[in-house]
């Protein structure tokens, strides 16, 4: 059964906008659990214009399903996950600047460095997934680095769903293939929503895990927290 990881960063970035603590982070990771949501996503960034590290610490202590902390490999990172050991890190190779995520590792150019930085994080008993492109390749790379799990970015999927999904999820299908003969976990992740997710699910067998947190929070605006959480796991049954 895929699992459904909430990412709680637009949640920080309305709190951020005015201060205070309105909506709490931590409240509405709880509600995320107990309306249904099988783990908890954070993406800390060094500007911590959503997440906080503080933020990361304290979810840490209360969170009961697991708990995802994504992000580039800098020390701070590092450390974050050091101190926290939560179920899994995600390494994402967006730099301090970004926006968002736009792209996946190239595992096979940055091998050496991914390679020690995997060993590091396992040395704390964590779990290591790396973002990358549906890129056979890439995949295989993923693997000679050690990597417990890859994150399918969904972006171009997403993108392109609505004018041909059949070409959309084909590099995926075949991605995930590779991935499942190789022995790695397979998770997804970046501009999935109530449209296109049944069909990302339905068409690649082994889906770990689904993080999605943008579309999600939108939808919360109009359908609430607890029946969006439970129209997203629909889709992934």
């Amino acid at each position: 059964m895929t699992r459904l990881s909430a990412n709680i960063n637009k949640i920080a970035t309305l709190r951020n906008a005015r201060g205070g603590n309105n909506p709490d982070v931590i409240k509405t990771a709880l509600d995320c659990e107990r309306f249904g949501a099988e783990g908890i996503t954070v993406h800390p960034r060094p500007d911590e214009r959503h997440i906080r590290y503080s933020d990361v610490i304290e979810l840490k202590k209360v969170v009961t399903t697991e708990f995802n902390i994504e992000g580039y490999p800098d020390e701070r990172y590092l450390k974050l996950v050091r101190e926290t050991k939560p179920a899994q890190a995600t390494l994402v190779p967006d730099g301090p600047g970004a926006i968002t995520s736009n792209a996946g590792w190239n595992t096979v150019k940055h091998k050496a460095l991914l390679t020690d930085l995997i060993h590091t994080l396992k040395s704390y008993g964590v779990r290591v997934s790396v973002f990358v492109d549906p890129v056979t390749a890439m995949v295989e790379g993923a693997k000679a680095i050690g990597a417990d799990r890859i994150e399918l970015y969904t972006e171009p999927y997403a993108a392109h769903y609505h004018q041909n999904r059949e070409a959309a999820i084909k590099p995926y299908i075949e991605a995930a293939k590779v991935a499942h003969q190789l022995g790695l976990g397979i998770n997804a992740g970046h501009d999935l929503d109530l449209d296109n997710l049944k069909y990302l699910h339905d068409s690649i067998p082994h889906l770990d895990e689904v993080s999605i947190g943008h579309a999600l929070i939108c939808d919360a605006l109009y359908f609430g927290l607890e029946n969006t959480i439970q129209l997203y796991l629909r889709q992934l049954k």
